[in-house]
Formats: structure tokens, C-alpha cells, sequence
């Protein structure tokens, strides 16, 4: 497929450089447009991704200047760049068209897309579909959201017979076309509140990812999660479910412990629960989305159970570190908000040692607070929210203030007894102290290695 000249001197913008907006770039080029790219950083805090560009995109750092938005035929804006930015409110008052780079790879992706988004759990299942398809001999490519930017593949061939992209709410606020044939919601709960301002923001925002969809496309739904499920009554594409504990109409769903495959009233095995190696009840919700996503594709039994048994983890999700004295230490830097930090302390029966906190989403804390005084035998705070999760957690005993996630990772060595599970779930963004949560994560695994 070729994109040459689909937006042949056509001005535009591209806001932020980081992996997907470079990506955008340089599929404008290919489409004839005339690129600028410009971010808030210095051209030093950009390199390397920023040798990636087309030599032909025009370069305006260390700020924004409103004129340059202005002038535009179209501006691309990257994901971490929010719309209340100045220069991009006055661009939209004056008409210019604003979307995302999803949005842009969308409009030349001839390949049939399967979109996955959700509040947590979007990563794992996501590589998940991707592995059963390709156990199904299909030639895929999985990214969005998660490792390589659509916008970079699209037009060149890498596409492949279908795309899986995960998918965010900071990618959905940019949408006008998008149109996935299948699109996944996996659960909802509350995130990103600094940026979207409320839960019914942020879910009006989620529900984007079905917008365009028809009666010729597919809506996964989680039936255990009551916001999902609701959505059914919104949609216009027909609706699949999984679960782990209700048999739905049509979808997968567990039962003596086999994944069952519903639809028009008949039943099939296309899975068993022992093939499974991924850890904690969350998973399970994980593995009935992408069995869901793989028997409507019609994709072989046998490959999707291959598939199932070969995952074991992606890193910084529940990632096992290593044991050390009998304690085990557990890496969930990408427990990034409330409700996927729950998930994790839920999935582990040992007494844990937990590090907490980061840079403040507007999150409210108190939901932990139940589950903290069960499970928890010492929280250690660090970061920008250690104030606001001391106050959620009032009354809980052994709830302690660390100056670094390296003074964290010591105490919560020296406090810890044979048994016992040290987890890093910061229920917080990273960018306080870190430069994103794989930093934190990495940092993490560094210190817990010369620990003994």
C-alpha cells in the first residue's frame, strides 16, 4: 500500500517527540505533507529518538510559539500532550483540525484492527492476542500504546494481516474515524483524573473506542466489571462478554476449569485453566478477553492453547525479581493508579512489605485502605503523593515516609521476615522521580539485586 501525496503540501504540525510523534512524522513525510515537529524539551533531551526523523521535518524546541500552530493545515498531537495546552486551544478556536497519531496511522491502515483498552491489564492482553494469532501462523503487528507506534508501520507493510494495538485514554481524547473491527474494554476504574478532570469524563472518553463501530464489528465486554458491562446498552456493535464467574450469552468464560466458548447456545472447550502460567485472578480476566478476541477471529483451539502456556509475564507487571532469605520481591511499577494496585495485592496471599506512591493523578487513595490493613504488614511512601495516600491511610499502623525508592527498597529488606512478599505497586505515575515507570521498575530490580 503506498500514502505518497495523501497530504501532499499540506502544513502541519507535529506537538511532542517521543516515540509516537516521531513515528507521525515521518509518516506525514511519506504522505507529501510539509512537517514541523515541535516539543517543550531541548533538542539534548530529545536525542536519540529524534536522529529517527525524516531529514525533511522542520525542528522548533524548547517551546511552543502559537503562530506556528496557527499556520497550520493540521496539527498531530502525541499522546502525553494535553488539548488544554494554550496554543493548541487557540489553534482549535481558529478552526485548524487537531488529532492524534492514531487517528493519522488509522485513515492509511488497510489492515483490520483489534483495539484493547481498558484501565489496566491493557499491556498483558494485548501481547497476549498478539501471540495467539501469531501461534495461528498469521503475520501481526502488535504495538499502539504498547512498544511501536502504529503510525511507524502503517504503509510500509508491517501491518501484516491485522493490527493489535492497546490502546489509551490520552490516544482516544484525538479519535474521529477510528474504527477498530474489534475493540476490547477489559475493566474501568478510576485514572488519569488530573488530566480528564472526572470518572464520567474518563469514561466518555473510553467509550470512543466503540464510536464508529457497526453491526459488522465486534464490542468485547468484561461482564464482571458492572462499567463495562453497562456500556452493552451504548453501543451499536454487536457485543461479546467474557468472565470468570457468569456464563454469558456469547462469549468465553470459566467453568470446571476449562474456557468455555459460547455463542448461538452452543458450547466449546478452547482453553484449559492449567495451561495458564500467569499469575493472580486478574490474569485469568486477561486470558478470557484475548481467548474471547481469538474465537471470534475463528482462530485454531490448539494454537490459542500454545499460546496461553508460552506467557508468563511482561516485565514490570507483577514481574518476580528474585527471593532472597525467603522473602520474594515482586516488580508492578506499571501498577500505575488505584485499581491496579488493588489487583496485585489481591493476586498475593503472603504478607507484604509495600511501596507505595509518585507523582499524583488525582487519584483518591482510600480504596487501598481496606486491603492495606488485611494484607499489608509495613507500607513505605515515597514521591510527590506520599502526603495524600498518609492521609487515605489514616489509622493503619506501619505506614512509613522514604526520602528514595533506593532508602524503600532497604527498609523494606531489613523489615522483612522469611515469607513475607516485598511489592513495588506504586498506584502513582513515575515522572516525580523517574523518567517513566520502566525506569522505576528498572531502578527497582537495580537496587533489590545488591540487596544481601
Amino acid at each position: 500500500m503506498g500514502v505518497c501525496g495523501k497530504m501532499a503540501g499540506k502544513r502541519v504540525t507535529v506537538v511532542g517527540l517521543a516515540r509516537s510523534g516521531v513515528a507521525a512524522a515521518n509518516l506525514l513525510v511519506r504522505m507529501g505533507a510539509e512537517v514541523t515537529g515541535t516539543d517543550l524539551k531541548p533538542a539534548e533531551a530529545l536525542e536519540p529518538g529524534t536522529r529517527q526523523l525524516d531529514r525533511s521535518v522542520r525542528l522548533e524546541l524548547g517551546g511552543h510559539r502559537p503562530e506556528l500552530f496557527l499556520q497550520s493545515d493540521l496539527i498531530v498531537v502525541s499522546p502525553g500532550v494535553p488539548l488544554t495546552l494554550p496554543a493548541l486551544e487557540q489553534a482549535a478556536a481558529k478552526g485548524v483540525r487537531i488529532i492524534g497519531e492514531l487517528e493519522l496511522a488509522h485513515t492509511v491502515c488497510e489492515a483490520p484492527i483489534i483495539a484493547i483498552s481498558g484501565t489496566n491489564g491493557k499491556s498483558t492482553t494485548t501481547t497476549l492476542i498478539g501471540e495467539l494469532f501469531r501461534r495461528a501462523g498469521k503475520r501481526v503487528f502488535v504495538g499502539g500504546n504498547l512498544g511501536d507506534a502504529l503510525a511507524g508501520s502503517v504503509g510500509t507493510g508491517r501491518e501484516g494481516e491485522c493490527v493489535i494495538a492497546e490502546v489509551s485514554s490520552f490516544q482516544l481524547e484525538t479519535v474521529e474515524t477510528f474504527r477498530p473491527r474489534v475493540a476490547v474494554m477489559l475493566n474501568l476504574t478510576a485514572d488519569h483524573l488530573d488530566r480528564h478532570g472526572s470518572f464520567e469524563a474518563y469514561r466518555a472518553i473510553k467509550l470512543r473506542l466503540f464510536a464508529r463501530q457497526t453491526m459488522d464489528d465486534w464490542a468485547v465486554l468484561n461482564l464482571d466489571d458492572p462499567e463495562v458491562a453497562a456500556m452493552a446498552r451504548e453501543l451499536r456493535a454487536r457485543c461479546a462478554y467474557f468472565s470468570c464467574h457468569t456464563r454469558p450469552s456469547t462469549g468465553v468464560y470459566l467453568r470446571d476449569g476449562l474456557f468455555m466458548w459460547r455463542v448461538a447456545g452452543v458450547e466449546r472447550p478452547v482453553c484449559s485453566l492449567a495451561s495458564v502460567r500467569l499469575e493472580g485472578k486478574h490474569n485469568l480476566e486477561n486470558v478470557c478477553a484475548a481467548l474471547t478476541v481469538g474465537a471470534i477471529w475463528g482462530l485454531p483451539e490448539d494454537a490459542m492453547e500454545e499460546a496461553i502456556a508460552s506467557m508468563t509475564g511482561l516485565e514490570h507487571r507483577m514481574e518476580f525479581v528474585r527471593e532472597l532469605s525467603g522473602v520474594r520481591y515482586y516488580n508492578d511499577s506499571k501498577g500505575t493508579n488505584v485499581g491496579a494496585t488493588i489487583k496485585s495485592i489481591e493476586s498475593l496471599t503472603a504478607p507484604i512489605i509495600l511501596i507505595l506512591g509518585g507523582k499524583d493523578k488525582a487519584s483518591d487513595f482510600t480504596p487501598l485502605r481496606r486491603l492495606v490493613l488485611e494484607r499489608v504488614k509495613t507500607t513505605l511512601l515515597l514521591g510527590q503523593a506520599a502526603g495524600r495516600i498518609r492521609q487515605a491511610l489514616d489509622g493503619v499502623p506501619e505506614v512509613r515516609t522514604v526520602g528514595s525508592l533506593e532508602e524503600a527498597v532497604a527498609q523494606a529488606g531489613a523489615r522483612s521476615l522469611p515469607g513475607d512478599v516485598v511489592l513495588l505497586s506504586p498506584a502513582c505515575a513515575s515522572f516525580d522521580m523517574f523518567r517513566d515507570f520502566e525506569d522505576r521498575g528498572r531502578r527497582f530490580k537495580e537496587f533489590v539485586s545488591r540487596l544481601g
